[in-house]
């Protein structure tokens, strides 16, 4: 028989298949010879105590013969000759499981991507990281799998509504990531990775007769009749379908400049920004695993924290144990940075991004302010304004080649400027200077305030030993772009759906993915 059990062990035992056979054979009342094997379906980490405990999920196979986990297959079809074409914009998670979901269906997709491939991509990221310089096309957030792909790869999600979670990560491990991310609380692929799992997706598309064409970045939409006939790329292409997804991610600009010029309707969208802190991991690992710090089965520590500090949330956001800091800019003039980890998690320092929750009021007060320059007061596009206005004065205050203004953490909310900085992962460099007279006042308020109480809840993160970097601005879409809550189509354009986290509708990889599935699914229903 086979039995689903849940175990708590020591961290060393949890990493031994004996241990954990042992235990079960205890917790089942059986001889250990009569457990042949196990899944593990769940893995987390309690670390709240002084003894830490490793939580275990398991299918657990009792007086039978074990069977390996197999992970259930797919039938892809053959669409190179199917009638029924879908365009997306957008090579990231949403688009590319759109097409997978298309594929499926019987219905070609047509992928076009701003950015390039993933092994061209590289190239650019290391003159954006070494030189200071930016390709707008391909970088961090533009290219083939999307902002995800070399920025860290978390699975993790709360979406278990949205979607089959399970279906997702299922369909990762086919084209190449590790198995357990089935298993793992806070799953995670790692940067290393992403890349050949990612080409992987795009061969197998290719394979299928889906077309991918890169550099092909979307300038305009040809409507006639409330319906999308065609779009029209920088290249000149004209490419035309029954369909179209838009899943381009939540830093195209140009996009929602676009819909907005076309009256095509768009809403301004809440979004945080802030900073990025970045730790020795050492020193993280103290703060949680206290006495078992250097302990060889624990992985790198991790930590999420949120307070609320009068009336506004501030909280940790795509936490990174042993990473690196990566600029993330997307356009000359601006500086963001972002956080990712190897697979192995095995750099140096631990960084997280620490951002406050930003409104439309905060955004109206601001576009009053430029109402004269811009014309952006009561606009959709106010709050991406302010997000851009912001990463404007930070790549100012760092003075030049993408350095990053920052400060030690007590400094920081000390209002004490940092004569000199510890050392960082972040390759460009830094500029010690006082984020108080960078940042949004409200910002820079609330995240002074947090830090001090953050050190209270997690006895020595609130260090100098830890420097600030600013700024973290891409969380998600200041944009949402509305669509029909049943038939998920733009309420004006018939055969426009917006998909992802540019469009406001997901938050990250997995979500994102489900998103994409999601969208696919209803333009199959739809039969258009």
């Amino acid at each position: 028989m086979q039995e689903k059990i849940t175990l708590r062990l020591l961290p060393e035992e949890a990493a031994n298949d004996h241990a954990i056979k042992k235990l079960i054979a205890t917790v089942c009342n059986q001889q250990e010879a009569n457990i042949t094997g196990f899944h593990l379906l769940k893995k987390s980490i309690d670390a709240r105590a002084s003894t830490i405990w490793v939580n275990l999920t398991v299918n657990a196979f009792i007086n039978e013969p074990f069977l390996k986990r197999v992970i259930p297959p797919t039938t892809f079809k053959d669409v190179s000759k199917a009638e029924k074409k879908v365009i997306i914009i957008g090579a990231g998670p949403a688009g590319l499981f759109a097409a997978f979901q298309l594929i499926e269906a019987g219905i070609q997709p047509i992928i076009l991507e701003r950015g390039k491939d993933v092994r061209s991509r590289r190239r650019d990221l290391a003159a954006l990281n070494k030189e200071g310089i930016i390709n707008p096309e391909s970088n961090y957030c533009f290219g083939e799998g999307g902002a995800g792909t070399y920025s860290d790869g978390k699975l993790y999600t709360r979406s278990n509504k949205r979607g089959d979670i399970d279906r997702i990560l299922n369909r990762f491990v086919h084209f190449g990531a590790a198995e357990n991310i089935l298993s793992d609380a806070h799953p995670h692929i790692g940067t290393n990775k992403l890349p050949d799992i990612i080409t992987a997706m795009r061969t197998c598309i290719l394979d299928c007769g889906g077309q991918v064409h890169f550099e092909q970045k979307v300038t305009d939409f040809v409507i006639h009749n409330e319906s999308i006939k065609a779009v029209k790329t920088a290249t000149g292409n004209n490419f035309e379908a029954t369909a179209f997804i838009l899943a381009t991610g939540h830093s195209a600009r140009d996009i929602f400049e676009l819909l907005q010029e076309k009256n095509i309707l768009i809403e301004s969208k809440a979004f945080a920004l802030g900073v990025r802190i970045e730790h020795p991991q050492e020193l993280i690992n103290q703060c949680q695993y206290r006495k078992n710090a250097k302990s060889k089965w624990l992985p790198p520590a991790a930590y999420s924290l949120v307070q609320q500090v009068q009336g506004r949330g501030v909280f940790s956001f795509c936490m990174c144990p042993g990473g690196i800091i990566a600029p993330a800019s997307t356009a000359p003039g601006e500086l963001v940075v972002n956080g990712w980890s190897p697979s192995k998690r095995n750099n140096p320092f631990a960084n997280s991004g620490m951002v406050v929750q930003v409104e439309q009021k905060d955004a109206a007060a601001f576009a009053k302010t430029l109402k004269n320059k811009t014309g952006i007061d009561n606009h959709p596009l106010a709050l991406m304004a302010f997000q851009k206005k912001t990463e404007q004065d930070c790549f100012i205050a760092g003075g030049s080649n993408l350095k990053a203004p920052a400060q030690r953490m007590v400094d920081f909310s000390e209002h004490v400027f940092s004569s000199n900085l510890p050392d960082c992962s972040y390759l460009p460099g830094l500029e010690s200077s006082s984020l108080k007279e960078i940042l949004p006042n409200f910002i820079y308020q609330t995240l002074a305030k947090g830090f001090i109480e953050f050190g209270k809840k997690m006895p020595g993160y609130f260090t100098n030993e830890a420097v600030v970097v600013a700024t973290e601005s891409r969380t998600s879409s200041p944009v949402r772009i509305p669509r029909d809550n049943q038939n998920l189509n733009h309420p004006q354009i018939k055969n426009l759906y917006p998909c992802g986290e540019g469009a406001g509708y997901a938050g990250g990889i997995v979500s994102a993915a489900m998103d994409g599935e999601r969208v696919a699914k209803q333009i199959e229903i739809a039969r258009i």
